[in-house]
């Protein structure tokens, strides 16, 4: 079967953020700012560039009001109170945000064990039969051409894909905090995805991480009987069971992926975009040159 080129992209943020903690026990992770804008925003902003109409945000229960809020609230005090000093250039933000094509949000299904497979399992009600589709997790970032973009072109080369993963290099040392991915480079098909595997059993350092072009076939995987490692359920171990019968294609992004999974990691990210999009970037480096 030949599914339908991905319209819809689920974005997960409903793990419990535990090295985050204290903020997150009561903001969602993904709401943690980049700039001026959450990083579940940037992310959505990334599937938009690559032509993605329609978002699912997969949130805790908790989490869930967090994003209605900030998707759905106008602030009219806010707005009326900027046009009274007039400074309303400074609302054109929300009204972005306000604006965005369709944007679902769902809680994480509760009878589904932790894991990362469980989020896009949740969403299954709203992906058709015959169409593909994107998972995004809300905890990389990427800069310059976006991942999803990436995964679309990929399809539109391998229209006969089941899934299509997206990858990129690690230092050996680091791939045992992700999927290590072994594919044949000629044919770009997945030959095999083990999870978070110890350096020194890794049988390749490209890393599968947050950026997936899906089929509903993976539903049959991401189950409860499914769980993995630590008794969670993976979606690189579903996207594996996908292997011996179906073709799984790697494709190598191109754009720089930063993860924000962790305080050290998400400082980086948000100097990152600072020193490359602030006007007060030269200001930062001159901080760092001097402290």
């Amino acid at each position: 079967m030949q599914y339908k080129t991905p319209s819809k992209a689920i974005l997960t943020d409903a793990g419990f953020a535990s090295r985050f903690l204290p903020i997150t026990k009561t903001i969602p992770k993904a709401m943690l700012p980049i700039g001026n804008r959450p990083v579940m925003q940037l992310v959505i902003e990334e599937c938009y560039e690559a032509g993605i109409k329609e978002i699912i945000i997969v949130a805790t229960e908790e989490g869930k009001p967090f994003y209605e809020d900030y998707f759905r609230n106008p602030i009219e005090k806010v707005k009326a109170q900027l046009a009274s000093q007039g400074k309303s250039d400074r609302y054109l933000p929300v009204e972005k945000v306000l604006n965005f094509p369709k944007i679902t949000i769902i809680s994480q299904d509760p009878s589904l064990p932790y894991g990362n497979g469980s989020p896009i399992a949740s969403a299954k009600d709203y992906i058709s039969p015959d169409e593909a589709f994107i998972v995004a997790y809300s905890d990389d970032v990427v800069y310059g051409k976006s991942a999803v973009k990436d995964l679309m072109e990929s399809f539109e080369k391998h229209p006969d894909a089941h899934a299509i993963i997206g990858c990129q290099l690690v230092p050996h040392e680091e791939i045992k905090k992700y999927a290590s991915a072994e594919f044949n480079p000629e044919t770009e098909i997945l030959e095999g995805l083990t999870e978070k595997p110890a350096p020194e059993e890794a049988k390749s350092d490209l890393a599968s991480y947050g950026r997936y072009l899906l089929t509903p076939e993976i539903f049959d995987y991401l189950k409860p009987e499914n769980t993995g490692l630590d008794s969670e359920l993976w979606t690189a171990d579903a996207i594996a069971k996908l292997i011996p019968t179906k073709k799984v294609y790697v494709k190598q992004t191109s754009g720089l992926w930063m993860t924000t999974g962790d305080p050290k990691n998400y400082a980086f990210a948000q100097l990152k975009y600072t020193l490359d999009n602030e006007e007060y970037a030269d200001d930062i480096r001159e901080f760092i040159k001097n402290n």
